[in-house]
């Protein structure tokens, strides 16, 4: 098994992980819900559905993403992981609008809680579960590159200051008797989740629209063009770079001694090639070679 497909069925179980997280605190927040009758913990339970349709659409579009360069696709299907991020947007704007839709009804008609207690404590627990698979998914997401597991994993450390949030206003609403209180929570958390929703949307239409490199991956390839230009008296021009998923691509101009064999500077061309996926995995370099005195007419 490639180094590559590895990094898939890891990230896949990362994905599944998820979606049993999720699948296990929406049972905690709807029970938190039904048992006390509150709106916040039922938007806190909204949201967590919304984190389950999103796991699942970022398992699909991973795989995806892992397909190969195809007649349709030449240069892979990587950006399938943005539609993801675009999807789990979309779905927060949803599930937005069904916990402000409810909270106003309940900020009309307040409602007193019942066994608070018992909706705090499983709450809590649904929030411990989201924290630690939250920080496993951006940790996963930075080491594998992984638009999806990071969209994912953003999201869930949102479910759990939202869940703090919802259980400080519900423990101020059983000791104030404040019963209007829980609806402005929920409001707060459908604000809040909208904000969420539009961070996403925004970075992943960024990346839809051939977005470059992070600095830090430019650099590298920089230090490596630096290093073969001293090695070999070539020169490297016109660096451009595009992110697609998990995947990198590098396209730049080397110019070359006019006096130099076609087969000698493919050659280089090559182990510049190289070079760079060796440094920056998951990267498809396309160089243009020129002899120098025509770049330089």
């Amino acid at each position: 098994m490639t180094s590559h497909a590895k990094e898939q069925k890891i990230i896949e179980r990362f994905l599944l992980l998820s979606i049993a997280a999720a699948i296990l605190t929406i049972a905690l927040k709807s029970a938190a819900a039904y048992l006390t009758g509150s709106v916040g913990f039922l938007s806190d339970a909204l949201e967590s559905v919304v984190n389950l349709v999103a796991a699942i659409v970022a398992l699909i579009a991973t795989r995806i993403a892992a397909k190969p360069a195809d007649a349709n696709h030449n240069f892979g299907h990587g950006k399938s992981e943005y539609v993801s991020a675009l999807v789990e947007g979309a779905m927060i704007f949803v599930a937005a609008a069904m916990i402000i839709y409810t909270a106003i009804g309940r900020l009309l008609d307040p409602a007193p809680l019942e066994q608070v207690g018992i909706g705090l404590f499983l709450s809590i627990a649904a929030t411990l579960i989201n924290l630690g698979v939250g920080l496993a998914l951006l940790k996963a997401g930075k080491r594998y590159r992984s638009a999806a597991l990071n969209a994912d994993g953003h999201h869930l450390l949102t479910d759990v200051w939202t869940t703090v949030g919802v259980v400080a206003g519900i423990a101020a609403v059983a000791f104030t008797g404040w019963f209007w209180l829980d609806p402005v929570i929920a409001l707060l958390v459908g604000v809040n989740i909208l904000w969420t929703g539009y961070k996403l949307l925004q970075q992943s239409l960024s990346n839809l629209i051939s977005e470059a490199l992070p600095p830090e991956d430019v650099e590298v390839v920089k230090a490596v063009i630096a290093d073969f230009e001293a090695e070999y008296g070539v020169a490297i021009e016109d660096l451009k770079t595009v992110a697609s998923g998990r995947q990198r691509f590098v396209y730049m101009i080397m110019t070359v001694p006019g006096e130099w064999t076609v087969e000698y500077a493919h050659e280089l061309a090559d182990a510049l090639e190289a070079a760079i996926d060796k440094a920056l995995p998951n990267s498809r370099s396309m160089i243009h070679t020129e002899p120098r005195t025509l770049a330089t007419a």
